[in-house]
């Protein structure tokens, strides 16, 4: 009788235990469930309305899906701060715009300095205010991931005029040399003199970028002549535009190529795309006709301690209204 007793208290006492281990489970993948969603919530959509501009009425197009990019100024690891404080600042922001009706793909290259309304966030990933500034600093609001990309996401909306920013990937500066070396290094004529920071970058000649090479060219801004982000951005459309013709070559060599980039990428990225979904769009980067890279006219000027990029309203509606809309 009491090896019987014992015996249904144990059942009871495990069945006790399971439940919990149930609920603990259950719960944590709630949570999860519940942060991955906050970092991937949406940006409204285009509004329905028609458009005026310039004397013509324009409806939004449909057919376009936007991915947007962004390079971070910190390798992997380097950051500071708590999970909802870190430190890491969109450096390099570029927007792929993706017509699929007319299977066209142009860019948007956003100053980092670009003063922009940004949403402050609280410990939990929601939104308690809204400041203006430099719009890289979006980025440090969030988790350093998921919740920070999304913000910088909606940062890139609102001075978008709204147009919704579909998918994000964020990579750290590691990511550089992994990519540039992958495809066998990017040639470039060296737009300015790199003395004392890379001897090996001459002004005029023409290189092949390897390595930490490759990184100096793209992110060097203080030291030299002109420390401009602006003029650090030529340098990063150049670099882009000879990057974008290897790695279609690497495409068309091997269909492995993007998973395999992926893969060796894994630690350095952060993205609303799975490696499917990320192989799905590099065959619309090597399909698609690349239209080029568009910019946002604006004026820059020296704030209190940082240098301020205030765009031109002309210009962000004119390149809104050419990528996003059809005339009616």
């Amino acid at each position: 009788m009491r090896k019987t007793q014992k015996g249904k208290h144990n059942i009871f006492k495990y069945g006790i235990i399971a439940l919990l281990v149930v609920f603990l489970v259950t719960g944590l993948c709630l949570l999860q469930i519940w942060d991955e969603q906050r970092s991937k919530k949406p940006t409204d959509d285009v509004s329905d309305e028609t458009l005026f501009y310039d004397g013509k009425e324009y409806t939004p197009n449909k057919d376009v899906e936007t991915f947007l990019v962004l390079g971070l100024d910190k390798a992997e690891g380097q950051s500071k701060g708590d999970s909802y404080n870190n430190d890491k600042q969109a450096d390099f922001l570029m927007l792929f715009v993706f017509d699929n009706s007319k299977k066209e793909l142009s860019a948007i290259h956003i100053n980092r300095d670009t003063m922009a309304n940004v949403n402050v966030l609280g410990v939990a990933g929601d939104k308690i205010d809204t400041v203006q500034k430099q719009i890289a600093l979006a980025h440090t609001y969030g988790n350093g991931k998921g919740v920070s990309c999304r913000n910088t996401a909606d940062a890139v909306s609102d001075l978008l005029l709204g147009v919704r920013v579909n998918h994000y990937i964020s990579l750290s500066l590691d990511s550089v040399t992994i990519v540039n070396d992958m495809v066998g290094g990017v040639q470039v004529e060296v737009l300015e003199d790199f003395t004392g920071i890379d001897d090996t970058l001459v002004k005029g000649e023409t290189v092949t970028l390897m390595g930490e090479q490759a990184l100096h060219y793209v992110r060097t801004r203080y030291g030299l002549d002109d420390n401009t982000n602006s003029t650090r951005m030529k340098r990063q459309q150049q670099y882009i535009n000879a990057l974008y013709k290897k790695l279609h070559d690497c495409i068309e060599k091997d269909d492995d190529f993007i998973v395999d980039m992926s893969l060796k990428l894994a630690d350095y990225i952060e993205s609303d795309r799975s490696v499917t979904r990320l192989q799905e769009l590099a065959e619309k980067f090597d399909s698609y006709e690349f239209k080029g890279i568009k910019n946002i006219d604006g004026e820059s000027k020296m704030g209190e301690k940082f240098i301020e990029f205030y765009p031109d309203a002309d210009s962000i509606e004119g390149l809104v209204v050419d990528l996003f809309y059809k005339e009616k």
